[in-house]
C-alpha cells in the first residue's frame, strides 16, 4: 500500500460535554454524527461533528478529577489546549514503531476491526496526543471510519462552516516543536509549518506547549462571530475561545 498521511480528526476536551457541543453546533453550524460508546471504558463520553472530511471530536470525563487521562489533562492545563491530533495513514503500527525508535512511547493501541489505531504518549509527543490509524477501505477520505459512526458522511454540512484548514500549536520553541512533530508524522517541517495534504499545522511562540487554535473557513464570518457572542464567547477580531482553543475564522 502506498504511504500517505492526512489529518483525520481533532479531539478537544471539556469538563462537561453537552454545553460545548451545543455551542459548537449553534455557532459553527455543525451536526453531531456519532457518540461512541466505546470511550466509556476510559471514563469518558464524546461526540463527533464532521467539518467537511475532518472530524471534530469533544470528549469529557464522566467525573471530574484525575481519574481519567482527560481529567488529568484538564487539571494540568486548566482546560487550555486541544487534546489529540489523529492522522489516517497506511500502517499505524509501522508509523508507531518509527516513533518508538525516536523515543516516543506508545500509550495505547485500539483495534475495532476494520479500524486500528496507535496512540503515542503526549509527554513524548509534546503539546498533545498523536494517534495514527487506518480503516480498511478508508483510502477514500469519504469512506468508512468507525469512530465517527456508520453514516458520518450524511452529517456533513456546509451552509456555515466549509472546512478546517489549520491547526495552531504553541511552544516557547515553535520551530523545535514543528521539527519534532514533523519527524513523528513523517512530513519534514518547513520552519514553523508542517503541511499535510488536507491541513496545515502552524507552530507559534507561546509560554507553554499546547494545541492552541483551529482555523475554519466559513461562509460568513460576521454571522459566525455574532453567533459566538450570542453564546457568551469572548470574541476578539475574527476569533473566539471555545473548549480551550481559539477558533479562528477565514472566508
Amino acid at each position: 500500500m502506498a504511504e500517505y498521511m492526512r489529518l483525520r480528526q481533532i479531539c478537544l476536551v471539556a469538563p462537561q460535554l453537552a454545553p460545548v457541543i451545543a455551542d459548537i453546533s449553534a455557532i459553527m453550524g455543525l451536526d453531531v454524527c456519532y457518540r461512541d460508546g466505546n470511550v466509556a471504558k476510559y471514563g469518558l463520553e464524546n461526540a463527533l461533528l464532521p467539518v467537511d472530511t475532518i472530524l471534530l471530536e469533544v470528549v469529557a470525563p464522566f467525573q471530574p478529577g484525575p481519574g481519567t487521562a482527560a481529567g488529568r489533562f484538564i487539571e494540568k492545563t486548566g482546560g487550555r489546549g486541544g487534546y489529540m491530533a489523529i492522522f489516517a495513514c497506511e500502517d499505524p503500527d509501522a508509523r508507531g514503531a518509527k516513533a518508538n525508535a525516536m523515543g516516543v512511547r506508545t500509550a495505547n493501541v485500539i483495534t475495532h476491526a476494520p479500524y486500528h489505531g496507535v496512540q503515542l504518549h503526549p509527554r513524548d509527543c509534546r503539546a498533545a496526543f498523536i494517534e495514527f490509524n487506518h480503516t480498511d477501505g478508508s483510502d477514500d477520505i469519504l469512506g468508512p471510519y468507525p469512530p465517527a459512526g456508520p453514516d458520518w458522511q450524511k452529517s456533513i454540512r456546509k451552509d456555515t462552516t466549509l472546512s478546517l484548514t489549520e491547526v495552531e500549536m504553541q511552544s516557547p520553541e515553535p520551530e523545535g516543536l514543528a521539527a519534532h512533530w514533523g519527524r513523528i508524522i513523517g512530513i519534514p517541517a518547513d520552519g514553523p509549518v508542517v503541511k499535510l495534504p488536507n491541513n496545515t499545522f502552524r507552530f507559534v511562540k507561546g509560554d507553554s506547549e499546547i494545541m492552541s487554535g483551529l482555523t475554519f473557513k466559513v461562509v460568513d464570518k460576521a454571522k459566525v462571530l455574532e453567533a459566538a457572542k450570542a453564546r457568551g464567547c469572548a470574541v476578539k477580531g475574527d476569533e473566539f475561545l471555545l473548549s480551550g482553543v481559539t477558533f479562528k475564522l477565514t472566508a
